[in-house]
């Protein structure tokens, strides 16, 4: 196994940090790695936004619906879905932009955001630091929008926390791998036993950390997914000339 395999297998979510400052060498790698993530149609409608002001990440972390490590971590980057920025390239070119007001525009959009995220996490921890991801930012959007003054065609849609790991945390068990990974063609024979099985792995993995407060995973996305989590996503991006009717 090669050390990039290692660190990716490797991965926990950390949310105790150390009050260290991260360099601004470190800072400029992650940057410069995300950089170079892929995007569809090489239309890099994503943009970040580092925030490192304590004001600013204790704003974040009351957005988020009180998150303290949002606070502690020294810097945290806004993953933002940036139709704005080639609405300007397409003006240029004699066209009008339509994209951002389709499902697909959005949808891609996040796979991008998505891809982004996931080389920013790989790009910290290669480095030593500890990252935790945040969706928490969509619970109040328009407050996140008018904090980071993003122009209209933007959306902040995922936050990461990264700083100097304080306290460790141990790798999350994950549900078997057969149910994360099909070959030729879907199969969900194994999921009902397989779900069984999790439920008690999380269990034990919530007992051994003295979580009394841990619920089985087919529990807590009963509380969660019954619902919209977050419900001005919707509105909010609307309101941003991010429609989904095309």
């Amino acid at each position: 196994m090669n050390e990039t395999l290692r660190i990716q297998q490797a991965h926990r979510s950390i949310r105790s940090y150390k009050a260290d400052p991260v360099s601004d060498e470190m800072l400029d790698q992650i940057i410069a790695a995300a950089h170079q993530a892929p995007t569809s149609m090489n239309a890099q409608e994503i943009s970040l936004v580092v925030v490192r002001d304590a004001e600013r990440r204790a704003r974040i972390a009351e957005l988020s619906g009180g998150q303290t490590w949002v606070a502690q971590a020294p810097v945290f980057i806004t993953i933002v879905i940036d139709f704005h920025k080639t609405e300007l390239g397409v003006r240029k070119a004699g066209q009008t932009q339509v994209i951002h007001e389709s499902m697909e525009g959005f949808g891609v959009a996040a796979v991008d955001a998505g891809i982004v995220l996931g080389t920013l996490i790989t790009a910290a921890e290669s480095l030593g630091l500890g990252i935790v991801p945040i969706g928490g930012i969509r619970r109040n959007p328009q407050d996140m929008i008018e904090l980071l003054q993003l122009p209209p065609l933007t959306f902040p849609l995922v936050g990461l926390c990264i700083g100097h790991i304080a306290g460790d945390a141990p790798k999350k068990p994950r549900m078997d791998i057969k149910t994360f990974r099909h070959d030729e063609r879907y199969d969900t024979s194994g999921y009902a036993a397989a779900i069984d099985v999790y439920d008690a792995t999380l269990i034990e993995y919530w007992q051994q950390l003295g979580r009394s407060d841990g619920i089985a995973w087919s529990q807590n996305l009963g509380a969660s997914l019954k619902q919209v989590y977050f419900p001005q996503v919707r509105p909010v991006a609307a309101m941003q000339g991010l429609l989904n009717d095309k």
